[in-house]
């Protein structure tokens, strides 16, 4: 009987061996795929991942593994988008360049300065880039396999009450890519007194750089309802409000700003307090701050401690979140639903598309550029005007050549004067931004100047002098005017001419 069963394990392997090597075999002497089925299996594939991705993002989902997950997914989405739309900028480019023999003929871009697909062509030959296609296709094949379960425990949980009708209306609504950090900061917020101990207060640390979405992200999870249902008071406090005070007078003297009170017995009497700060501070400072609050506050009030330094991770009671920005394949897909909405450029217009990517990239994740040039060029879908916007901020990079070309920054962060030129024929030249701050909401309460950046740069306005100017107005909580101190300089040619008239004169 033994070896009945034996023999029956045996040839069922060598049965399964069998046909493995012969299904191997037979995938190997297939051809591979062309181009073009490949971009078509990569698309069919992207609409499957797509569609899993914005289901599971419609809904509240709390379980960390599973927004682990979900990250994971959009990851892959987000790869395959820009992996699909550089080779098709890549096929158009190649499609219309002129024969061979031509004058033209050695550039396999018309466009060849703009366009990324470009630098793939150099950089790699077909059977490097198509492999890299092909392994795009596998990983997503292999996250649409592993996603059985993720859909299926994702369906139990409940939709969020309001549903955006695109994407490019999400973006306009919500922040991009932090649903997973907007988790973790209302499942801290909501961890009960039984969790921390009776002796415990509950400190998360956030950092990252500058113009990153910090407090964004903290304005986000403090009017979710759950955790203005779960506390009494909010209460936002700055580095200005802290420095040189006590911290029992300060916060007794009401110091900050009261962001929401809940005047139901839900709350407890617990307070959240947001610290912002734009400064290393002591551990002694911070014992203060920390023995105060626990001190003052019913048991359960919770700190979230937002700052640019890592160094703030040490005060923490629970791990710090780092925010960091976009990855390459990431911030194409952010600038690209931004900037075209519901426009499948790279279809429509490919030549706009690789002057697009071309940008995306030279701007190394910094969402301040992908809203001041995006806003500028969103209602202009012209292969002109995105030429010209291009080189604009290529010669803002070349003039502000402290800028780091190979990992993504923030310009925006303004650690010293940028210099933004100017298109205007007639008033040539550049204006210097010599600092940046931020005002309260964009609601029309005449806070915010009328001038914009880029009325500046594409010279529908010409300012002398020191001026005020609007980059941005968030159309997100918390709804900060963004605005740059500028003085506008005559270019040095211009300065020459004006002396040498005035010797002449002389």
């Amino acid at each position: 009987m033994d070896e009945i069963i034996v023999s029956a394990i045996i040839g069922e392997v060598l049965g399964r061996s069998m046909s493995f090597l012969i299904e191997t075999c037979s995938k190997r002497m297939q051809p591979p795929p062309s181009e073009p089925e490949s971009l078509e299996s990569l698309s069919r594939l992207l609409l499957r991942v797509g569609a899993v991705v914005e289901d599971a993002e419609g809904r509240r989902i709390t379980n960390q593994a599973m927004l682990q997950q979900l990250s994971t997914l959009r990851h892959e989405l987000q790869r395959g988008h820009f992996t699909l739309d550089t080779f098709r900028c890549h096929a158009h480019e190649r499609d219309k360049a002129p024969p061979a023999g031509h004058e033209s003929g050695q550039h396999s871009f018309a466009l060849s300065r703009f366009n990324p697909a470009k630098r793939l062509c150099i950089c790699s030959g077909s059977g490097e880039r198509s492999s890299d296609l092909q392994r795009v296709i596998a990983s997503l094949e292999t996250s649409i396999q592993n996603a059985a379960e993720f859909i299926l425990l994702s369906d139990r949980y409940p939709r969020l009450a309001r549903q955006p009708y695109s994407m490019y209306l999400l973006m306009d609504k919500c922040m991009f890519g932090r649903q997973m950090e907007m988790e973790l900061i209302v499942n801290f917020l909501l961890q009960g007194e039984q969790d921390l101990g009776a002796e415990h207060l509950g400190v998360l640390p956030i950092f990252g750089p500058a113009n990153v979405g910090k407090s964004t992200l903290v304005e986000h999870a403090s009017i979710d309802e759950r955790v203005r249902d779960h506390f009494s008071q909010i209460v936002l406090l700055s580095g200005g409000d802290l420095v040189g005070k006590d911290m029992e007078l300060a916060l007794a003297d009401g110091a900050g700003v009261i962001k929401h009170e809940n005047r139901a017995e839900s709350g407890g009497g617990r307070v959240l307090i947001i610290v912002e700060l734009d400064r290393d501070i002591s551990g002694d400072f911070w014992q203060r701050l920390y023995l105060t609050v626990k001190n003052r506050f019913a048991h359960g009030s919770k700190i979230i401690i937002t700052s640019r330094s890592d160094k703030i991770a040490r005060f923490g009671t629970t791990l710090p979140i780092r925010l960091q920005f976009l990855t390459q394949e990431g911030y194409w897909y952010f600038f690209k639903v931004r900037t075209f909405g519901s426009v499948d450029v790279v279809m429509e217009h490919p030549k706009l598309a690789s002057i697009a990517m071309e940008m995306a990239r030279e701007m190394s994740g910094c969402f301040m550029g992908a809203t001041i040039f995006g806003g500028m060029l969103r209602s202009r879908l012209d292969i002109g005007t995105w030429s010209l916007a291009l080189a604009i901020y290529r010669e803002f990079r070349q003039r502000n050549h402290f800028l780091s070309c190979s990992n993504p920054v923030d310009p925006w962060a303004l650690s010293r004067p940028l210099i933004l030129p100017t298109v205007s024929r007639v008033y040539p030249g550049y204006f210097v931004v010599v600092k940046g701050y931020q005002t309260a909401s964009a609601h029309g309460d005449g806070t915010a100047p009328m001038i914009s950046v880029q009325d500046v740069i594409l010279g529908r306005a010409r300012p002398q002098g020191k001026f005020a100017a609007l980059a941005w107005r968030s159309h997100i909580p918390p709804h900060y005017n963004y605005v740059f101190s500028c003085e506008q300089r005559m270019p040095v040619s211009a300065v020459s001419r004006k002396n040498r008239t005035m010797n002449v004169s002389m």
